[in-house]
């Protein structure tokens, strides 16, 4: 999959980073964080000066009027910026006013929590960030020319120095802009309760169907554990007595044999896939387990590393266990892997999960397996990325929101 962020795209293979567009839209990014920031600064003082007027001029109104028009300013064109660096947009969390005209616009944004979001946010931008752009630019770009610049026989070890930090720079800029673009997002991406009708809809619909998927997985288990297992060790009896009447040695014993071993390897099979559609062990021990007891009777050795504070939300363990199990299938069906591992850590409401191989590579993420992952990881608003060069290894990486009870 193509990244999506900043720190996404430092994550790829050095050359591909440094040949792709990335450093340079965050280059444009942070230079353009300069100029939002110092407007910023202007916009305020133009804020409070008009909020003073209004004052003045329209009862009720309050001079914070400017400010919240200036965050609301600053807000938007900083959603628009954040495309330079996250590709995923950042809808507006604002609903349409009350009542028309001035008055119901200001009432509608001052009961809005997103409207104080937008202000601390602008304040920020106006105090600190902008400022911490031109020091990344300063330092990335202003300290090597000052060096190389002012090179002679005493100061060679400054111009190395300043070289150094001059190659270093399409990654000290990309870093800055994608912590940088992460802290606007947390502050300028609307919450659930501000999501449109229709969006909160869809999120609604994707939890219904994986808990139709869940109840129908739980359903087919229990048909094939009561239904068809049944049957088939009520064959195994009725062979059994058929037994009873043919003579040891003679053709029809050995098709009675023939006829008991298939039957065995049948009834193994399917133990071995009502286990596998609903695990005794996830239910009763959680995922931890799960995916240990599972990797025990992989064909390749498995490293597990899963470190969780506690059981995950049923809904989640089950989405993750299935999604591991199917990605552990395509390493041994496909990568040609001698090991693999799976390793996931909780960090601040946020699983994030990685199971890597040190297989052939070359996983296409557009292929059907692949998408079938990304889509189970979409259904529960997380994010999945694949790296996969060409001789491997390949590393699938996963975040997915969770809040424990």
């Amino acid at each position: 999959m193509q990244p999506t962020t900043a720190w996404q795209a430092m994550a790829q293979r050095p050359l591909s980073f440094l040949t792709s567009s990335w450093p340079w839209r965050s280059l444009a990014y942070l230079s353009g964080g300069v100029l939002v920031g110092a407007a910023a600064v202007l916009f305020f003082a133009l804020g409070l000066a008009a909020g003073l007027v209004l004052l003045v001029v329209l009862i009720g109104v309050a001079p914070l009027v400017g400010l919240v028009f200036t965050s609301t300013v600053v807000a938007t064109v900083e959603r628009r910026r954040l495309r330079l660096v996250d590709l995923d947009r950042v809808s507006d969390p604002h609903r349409a006013p009350e009542a028309p005209g001035l008055r119901g616009w200001v009432a509608t944004r001052l009961k809005e929590q997103a409207t104080w979001r937008e202000l601390m946010f602008t304040l920020l931008s106006a105090v600190a960030l902008w400022w911490l752009d031109l020091m990344v630019l300063g330092f990335s770009f202003g300290l090597p020319a000052t060096t190389i610049a002012s090179t002679d026989g005493e100061t060679w070890p400054w111009t190395v120095f300043g070289v150094l930090v001059l190659l270093s720079t399409p990654y000290t800029v990309t870093s800055w802009a994608g912590a940088r673009a992460a802290m606007a997002r947390s502050f300028l991406a609307p919450r659930d309760r501000e999501l449109g009708e229709e969006l909160r809809e869809v999120r609604a619909s994707q939890s219904r169907l994986l808990d139709s998927f869940d109840a129908e997985r739980i359903r087919i288990e229990r048909d094939l554990h009561d239904g068809a297992q049944q049957h088939l060790v009520s064959l195994g009896m009725t062979l059994g007595l058929m037994r009873l009447d043919v003579e040891p040695g003679s053709p029809q014993d050995e098709l009675l044999t023939r006829a008991e071993r298939q039957l065995s390897t049948a009834h193994q099979e399917l133990r071995a896939l009502i286990r596998g559609l609903n695990p005794p062990v996830l239910a009763d021990h959680g995922l931890v387990a799960a995916i240990e007891d599972y990797a025990g009777r992989f064909p390749i050795p498995v490293t597990v590393d899963l470190n969780l504070p506690e059981r995950l939300p049923r809904k989640l363990e089950t989405t993750m266990y299935y999604l591991i199990n199917e990605a552990m299938t395509n390493i041994a069906k496909h990568s040609g892997a001698r090991t693999a591992v799976v390793r996931g850590r909780y960090h601040s409401d946020l699983l994030v999960l990685d199971i890597k191989d040190d297989g052939q590579g070359g996983l296409d993420p557009a292929g059907s397996g692949v998408t079938g992952l990304a889509d189970r990881v979409t259904a529960l608003d997380g994010r999945m990325r694949v790296s996969s060069p060409s001789g491997g290894p390949t590393l699938l990486h996963v975040e997915v929101p969770c809040r424990f009870a």
